[in-house]
């Protein structure tokens, strides 16, 4: 490994540029791993746009690459392995994981990799450090013939098999998906395997056009057209559950109205501790419907969302709109921020330069 590495830094201030730091040397029980590519998620782009949290920091966490080293002690991992790497990982131990509430975990909301700085993903890094505690549980090897664009997609795909899940849906289920920007889509992917029918809306005339090619029926939310169409296919009744695969200001309350009594409503994106939301109770309570909130990813279900992946079973790749190098953070912030008829997903390739 190099002395240096270039690395995307977090400076404050919404700034965030392309630096060169110390490449990362593994520790007892721990590796560093040679990104190939990391995704840009909206969660990090949160933390910049918003700058929530303190700086110096290096972000990204849907992190694919090869084992650069191995620590001491490290047995089950070596040199030249392709793997992905989860940065959460619960303790299994506590009241939360009796509990499978992982994410409420403490250890689990300790980040395990970094690139450097106070540990924040590191992704966006050509190198990371991956601690003990992430070793032992948090890796997953990557088949030969996956790409590293294809394998970057573990761990977003486990949040929202996680969410899935919790909905307990039905084969003859019908599901609203508001939402289709790349979480969006895998939502409709993942719930095209369990549902009867899939509802889908998105301001982007393309992604809808992609979501009708997974198997949903897409909308434009501005003409009401999903309220009609759910009513319409469930003798007025209102869709059996809805995700929200977006925060746009407005849409819980659209989930109530197209939502059948006793359907469950499910936030994914609303992550901000400044959004509120202001809901009639007799909607809930009268109306019997359940609220229900998905955060990160779960341990339990690591392994298949990885199988899910490398399994091809889920167009993935053909969603990745960008690639850049780290010298365009920027420019891949930017694009994800503002999303247009040709944006989808955008991913960071650390080792390639402009």
């Amino acid at each position: 490994m190099p002395e240096n590495m270039l690395a995307a830094v977090y400076r404050g201030q919404s700034r965030i540029g392309a630096e060169v730091v110390a490449t990362p040397r593994p520790g007892p029980g721990e590796v560093v791993i040679r990104v190939e590519t990391c995704g840009v998620c909206h969660t990090d782009l949160k933390k910049i746009e918003y700058n929530l949290l303190a700086p110096p920091r290096i972000y990204g966490h849907e992190t694919a690459g090869v084992i650069a080293a191995t620590g001491e002690g490290v047995s089950r991992y070596r040199a030249g392995d392709r793997v992905v790497v989860f940065h959460h990982i619960p303790c299994g131990r506590c009241f939360y994981c009796e509990r499978r509430l992982y994410a409420q975990c403490p250890t689990y909301k300790r980040v395990g990799v970094t690139a450097g700085f106070e540990p924040a993903g590191g992704g966006f890094a050509q190198y990371v450090r991956v601690m003990n505690w992430i070793v032992e549980r948090g890796i997953e090897k990557i088949p030969d013939g996956v790409s590293f664009d294809q394998a970057s997609w573990v761990e977003p795909v486990n949040t929202c098999l996680k969410a899935v899940r919790m909905l307990g849906l039905r084969d003859s289920d019908v599901v609203a998906v508001l939402g289709q920007g790349p979480i969006g889509l895998v939502f409709t992917m993942l719930v095209k395997r369990q549902a009867r029918r899939i509802m889908a809306t998105d301001a982007i005339p393309q992604r809808c056009r992609l979501s009708a090619e997974l198997g949903a029926e897409a909308f434009d939310p501005s003409t009401g057209e999903i309220e009609e169409r759910i009513r319409k296919l469930t003798d007025g009744r209102g869709a059996d559950a809805v995700i929200l695969a977006t925060n746009v200001k407005g849409l819980v309350e659209q989930a109530l109205r197209i939502s059948r009594p006793g359907a469950k409503i499910l936030l994914f994106a609303q992550t901000s501790a400044t959004e509120r939301i202001e809901l009639s109770g007799a909607d809930i309570c009268v109306g019997e419907r359940t609220l229900l909130g998905s955060y990160s990813a779960d341990v339990d279900l690591q392994a298949e969302s990885a199988r899910l992946v490398f399994g091809g079973e889920l167009p993935l790749e053909r969603m990745i709109s960008h690639r850049l190098p780290l010298q365009g953070i920027g420019e891949a912030i930017d694009i994800a921020l503002h999303p247009d008829e040709r944006s989808l997903k955008v991913v960071i390739r650390p080792q390639e330069s402009r």
